[in-house]
């Protein structure tokens, strides 16, 4: 399995031209490629999960959750702590907490499933 190289902030101010992605929550890696989810994977196992509801769907947003027990639906890129949400293209899909944001080998975007 490639290792994944988590975004710090960056010293370039330009815009970021890179085009993966991986948004990593407690079980589950979700690889984008321009904004679309192209990949899903296990993390305890690293098999592809080419079945998955996020795969061909664009991010509508992110849910955040409240200590009351409330949730708030956010429209933009999620943040550490909040769930992912696809609410377009298919059923609603909302994830577990965002864990962190990384971005992946090229090695690993070579064996992205078609």
């Amino acid at each position: 399995m490639g290792e994944l190289a988590k975004t710090s902030a960056p010293s370039y101010g330009g815009k970021d031209r890179r085009r993966h992605k991986v948004f990593m929550t407690r079980n589950t890696e979700y690889h984008f490629r321009d904004g679309l989810c192209v990949a899903v994977r296990d993390r305890r196992t690293g098999e592809w999960l080419p079945g998955h509801l996020a795969l061909r769907r664009q991010l509508f947003g992110s849910i955040r959750f409240f200590m009351n027990g409330a949730l708030l639906p956010t429209p933009g890129e999620p943040k550490i702590g909040e769930a992912l949400f696809f609410g377009e293209g298919g059923r609603d899909l909302i994830t577990s907490p965002l864990e962190s944001v990384e971005r992946p080998p090229k090695d690993l975007v070579a064996e992205y499933p078609s």
